[in-house]
């Protein structure tokens, strides 16, 4: 079972390169993030041709999340975060798909720091800290995917770079993802690839993208059942090369499930 996570940047002008994605990958659940679109404007029927059943929370312009299932139904527990400081923002959906819980979430930028853009981003994690908590003693197989905006460690990024003070990289930022990994989820890039680069993200500026200078943002945590029957991981690089993609990448886990 192959469980993807994508910040699509644009579901309707970048439909295309989902769809190539989909049919050269064919992954068995999707986590997309930034749909920028609202909820009669998502491309259900393309989808559906595809062979993928999807849920999905819209909003107009900014943020939006969706959950792709391929011949299945995802089947909604919950459209909004328990304790989520700003419900007008589309960030959080969670659905079951055979037998696995999946939480798909777009956490705040935080840019610029200090200020209120930076505080919402702490307290929208402490909501999910808190929610993560309820789902890890629940015992439930669950995997938590989606774009964190937070780079875990220096290693996760270019060297030499230039994101100093950077709201994904501020140590607050920084001790909230290792207070999640506390909880006792698997970080499963980094559990199968525990050494080198894994960009997910390349800025469209400054030709970030050519020179491979990338960041690690979008990651899958998995509960220790899911941890346990990992088999792979890995960044689908290729697509960020085509024409009009989004900035990220799309990075995913294989489960023996």
């Amino acid at each position: 079972m192959r469980i993807a996570t994508f910040n699509i940047n644009n579901i309707v002008s970048r439909l295309a390169v989902l769809t190539a994605w989909l049919e050269t990958e064919a992954p068995d659940v999707v986590c997309l993030q930034e749909l920028k679109a609202d909820q009669a404007a998502f491309p259900r029927a393309a989808l559906e041709a595809l062979g993928y059943q999807a849920a999905w929370k819209g909003q107009r312009t900014w943020n939006g999340v969706a959950i792709l299932a391929r011949d299945m139904t995802p089947v909604v527990t919950r459209t909004a975060l328990p304790g989520e400081p700003d419900r007008s923002q589309s960030r959080y959906i969670e659905a079951a798909v055979n037998g696995v819980l999946i939480a798909c979430l777009y956490l705040p930028n935080g840019n610029p720091v200090p200020g209120p853009k930076f505080d919402y981003k702490l307290a929208w994690f402490e909501a999910f800290l808190a929610h993560a908590e309820n789902l890890m003693a629940s015992g439930a197989p669950v995997v938590l995917a989606g774009d964190y905006n937070v780079v875990p460690t220096e290693a996760d990024l270019y060297p030499n770079h230039s994101y100093g003070g950077n709201a994904l990289l501020r140590p607050e930022s920084r001790a909230a993802f290792q207070r999640l990994l506390d909880q006792g989820w698997t970080d499963a890039l980094r559990a199968v690839h525990p050494e080198g680069p894994l960009w997910t993200f390349w800025s469209y500026l400054r030709f970030r993208w050519p020179k491979d200078k990338g960041l690690r943002i979008d990651h899958l945590l998995c509960s220790p059942e899911i941890a346990s029957q990992l088999t792979d991981a890995g960044v689908d690089r290729w697509v960020r090369g085509l024409e009009a993609a989004s900035d990220h990448a799309p990075a995913w886990i294989e489960i023996d499930r």
